[in-house]
């Protein structure tokens, strides 16, 4: 923008020589020279000139590292914010967001606890503490894109890799909230110095025979599940039919023993008077044909068949 200020203020004055009336009127040669090299001499400046002015936008630290001296701007920084202007020979500015930034890793591959291979695929959410960037660039002496790309990348996959060697194949997939949350906590302890970690997804596959093995086993595992419902069910219907025979069977005692009691109570009812009683409450009126008396003989004379 500099450059572009010094060109147009050449420009300008140039053309003010340019249209400046002389008396008395120069020749056409002496009337173009003075302008002409005013605008030569402002493109050489423009061309060599040092200087530039940016603008550190809003939500980001400006940090204006010096090139020079013994530490090559290890020890001088400043922080700097809205418009700045800097010498680039002896001078380079640095932005640094302070929001929330995501980033996607490409496939890296982590060996779980027992020695198998999974595959996983990072995805994250990261900000810098804005009050240690510049002991960051201190230590790493790199903008943003390239501590994204190196040093925390090595951070993050270490920390998948150094988590993931404490699980088994099949926990980290049956309790992969608890998986990644732990990756987290351990990526914040080795990063969380510049850098504050968070959302972050492992997006973690297994090899394919692997998966079938992990699929066989929860499919097992179902089925045992199933197979001890049916025996709780297949418990619970036995105790309700024992229940039920039970029930019967008291009934059926209890009515046994009312019956046993009804009949011994008729047998003490059952006196000799009260049996001639009930033999007369019976009688038709009509005596047998025959009688005969205690001991004595009779002869019944049978009809002839023929």
């Amino acid at each position: 923008m500099i450059s572009i200020i010094i060109i147009a203020t050449g420009v300008l004055i140039a053309l003010g020589r340019l249209l400046k009336p002389a008396v008395p009127r120069p020749s056409f040669a002496k009337r173009f020279t003075m302008p002409f090299l005013i605008i030569a001499a402002s493109l050489l400046i423009a061309l060599v000139n040092p200087f530039v002015i940016e603008r550190v936008d809003a939500g980001h630290v400006g940090i204006k590292v010096n090139l020079t001296g013994d530490n090559r701007g290890v020890s001088k920084f400043e922080y700097k914010t809205g418009w700045v202007v800097y010498n680039t020979w002896i001078s380079k500015l640095y932005e640094f967001p302070t929001y929330q930034q995501h980033i996607d890793y490409p496939e890296q591959n982590v060996i779980t606890k027992g020695g198998f291979s999974a595959t996983i695929t990072p995805s994250f959410n990261y900000s810098l503490n804005p009050g240690s960037i510049g002991e960051m660039f201190q230590n790493l002496r790199l903008s943003v894109k390239d501590v994204e790309q190196g040093w925390l990348k090595n951070a993050i996959v270490s920390s998948v890799n150094d988590v993931a060697n404490l699980y088994e194949v099949d926990a980290v997939f049956n309790h992969r909230a608890e998986f990644e949350q732990a990756i987290i906590t351990e990526c914040n302890k080795r990063v969380g110095r510049w850098f504050a970690i968070s959302q972050l997804r492992s997006n973690i596959q297994p090899p394919q025979a692997l998966q079938d093995a992990i699929e066989k086993k929860t499919k097992a595992i179902q089925e045992v599940q199933v197979a001890e419902n049916q025996k709780m069910v297949a418990i619970a219907e036995a105790e309700r039919k024992i229940a039920v025979a039970r029930g019967d069977s008291a009934s059926a005692v209890i009515q046994a023993a009312g019956e046993a009691e009804a009949i011994r109570r008729k047998q003490l009812s059952l006196t000799p008077t009260y049996i001639e009683f009930i033999k007369a409450q019976k009688w038709n009126g009509e005596y047998p044909t025959t009688l005969a008396g205690g001991g004595a003989n009779f002869l019944m004379q049978l009809p002839s068949t023929k």
